[in-house]
C-alpha cells in the first residue's frame, strides 16, 4: 500500500500527518495556495499554517492535485469541509481506482448534514474510507510531542495498515472498527470547545468549565450513538480524548473563536483574522438539525447556535442551560455509556 502516499490539503494538519507519514514513504502533498509548494520543496517549511516545524527533506509538494495523486497507492485527506465536495468532485477523475481513503477533516456538509466519509463514499464510491481521530494538536505532533489517535475503517486491515504508516515512537496509533462513532466525535466535540471557550472568554472558572465538558461528553454520546456509533467510542481517544484537549487548548481554534466571543467580539472580526477554519462554527448548526431529526436533546449546542447565529449573549445562553428542569444524569443515555 505504501508505495506512495497523496495527502490533499496543506493546512497545519494535513502538513504534520504528511510530514510523518514522509519520514518512512515518498510522499506528496497538494498545497493549492501560490507559492506554498515551492517553499514546502525549497525551505522545507509551511509558513502559512504551521510555521514553527521544519517538514522532513522526504515530502514532495505540488500545487496540481492530478500530479499528487498520480500513482498513489494510499491517500490521505485533509481538506476544510466547506470545500470538501467541490475539491474531491472536480478531481475524482485523478483518484487511482479502489485506493484506501483516509479522512482528517472534522466537520459535517451543511445543507445535506454529511460526514466527510459519506461524501467519499457517494463521489467515490470503490475507494474504502477511514478517518483518523484523536487529541492531536497538529503544533505539538509536529514538535515531536508524545500523542495518541486512532485510525477507523471498516476493515481493520486497512486500519492496521495506515496504524503502521502514521505510528512511531512519538505517535501512537490505535484502531477501531467504529468509522460513524470516530468520526462523529471528532465532529461533536468542536461545538462544545466554543461552549467552553465562550465561559472562559466571559471569565468563569474551572467548576464551569469541567461541568460543560462533562455535559458536553453526554451530548456527544447520546447524539453519536443514535446515529450509529458505538457507545465505548466516545470513552476513547476519539471522544472524551478530543473533547477533552478542545475544550482546554488555547491552540485549539474552536476553543479561541469561543473565547473571543465571550469577550465581546463579534463573530465577523474572529473569522475574518483567521487563516484556517474553525469547523464548530456551521458544523454548529448541522449537529443541532441532526439531532433534531433523530430526537437527541443537545441543550449546549442549542445554545452555541444561538449565540454563533442569532445574537445571544453568552451570558444569556448559560443562564438558558442553568435554568433547564433538574433530571438524572443519565437522561438520555444509551445503555453502556456514561455521560
Amino acid at each position: 500500500m505504501c508505495a506512495k502516499v497523496a495527502v490533499l490539503g496543506a493546512g497545519s494538519w494535513g502538513t504534520t500527518v504528511a510530514g510523518l507519514v514522509a519520514s518512512r514513504t515518498p510522499t506528496v502533498i497538494w498545497a493549492r495556495e501560490d507559492g506554498l509548494a515551492e517553499e514546502i520543496n525549497d525551505k522545507h517549511r509551511n509558513s502559512l499554517f504551521l510555521p514553527d516545524a521544519v517538514l522532513p527533506d522526504g515530502l514532495r509538494a505540488s500545487q496540481s492535485i492530478e500530479e499528487a495523486l498520480r500513482d498513489a497507492t494510499a491517500i490521505i485527506v485533509g481538506v476544510p469541509s466547506p470545500y470538501y465536495r467541490a475539491v474531491l468532485g472536480d478531481a475524482r477523475q485523478h483518484f487511482p481506482a479502489g485506493v484506501p481513503i483516509l479522512n482528517l477533516t472534522k466537520g459535517l456538509e451543511v445543507g445535506s448534514l454529511r460526514r466527510m466519509t459519506e461524501i467519499l463514499a457517494e463521489l467515490l464510491p470503490g475507494s474504502p474510507a477511514g478517518v483518523l481521530s484523536g487529541p492531536n494538536l497538529a503544533k505539538e505532533v509536529a514538535a515531536g510531542e508524545p500523542a495518541a489517535t486512532v485510525v477507523a475503517f471498516a476493515d481493520q486491515s486497512l486500519a492496521r495498515e495506515y496504524q503502521q504508516l502514521l505510528g512511531g515512537s512519538s505517535f501512537r496509533v490505535y484502531t477501531n472498527p467504529d468509522v460513524i462513532g470516530c468520526e462523529l466525535g471528532g465532529v461533536l466535540k468542536n461545538v462544545i470547545a466554543i461552549a467552553t471557550g465562550l465561559a472562559d472568554g466571559i471569565g468563569l472558572g474551572d467548576n464551569t468549565r469541567a461541568a460543560l465538558v462533562t455535559r458536553g461528553l453526554a451530548e456527544v454520546t447520546r447524539l453519536g450513538v443514535a446515529l450509529g456509533g458505538e457507545p465505548l467510542t466516545f470513552l476513547g481517544l476519539s471522544g472524551v480524548g478530543d473533547l477533552v484537549v478542545t475544550c482546554m487548548s488555547p491552540k485549539s481554534r474552536n476553543h479561541s473563536v469561543g473565547v473571543q466571543l465571550g469577550q465581546g467580539r463579534t463573530l465577523a472580526e474572529i473569522t475574518a483574522e483567521m487563516r484556517m477554519i474553525a469547523e464548530g462554527v456551521k458544523t454548529s448548526l448541522a449537529v443541532v438539525e441532526l439531532a433534531s431529526r433523530v430526537g437527541v436533546e443537545v441543550p449546549i449546542a442549542e445554545q452555541v447556535v444561538e449565540v454563533l447565529h442569532h445574537g445571544r449573549s453568552p451570558l444569556e445562553a448559560l443562564r438558558t442551560l442553568m435554568d433547564r428542569e433538574m433530571r438524572s444524569e443519565l437522561h438520555g443515555m444509551p445503555t453502556g455509556a456514561a455521560g
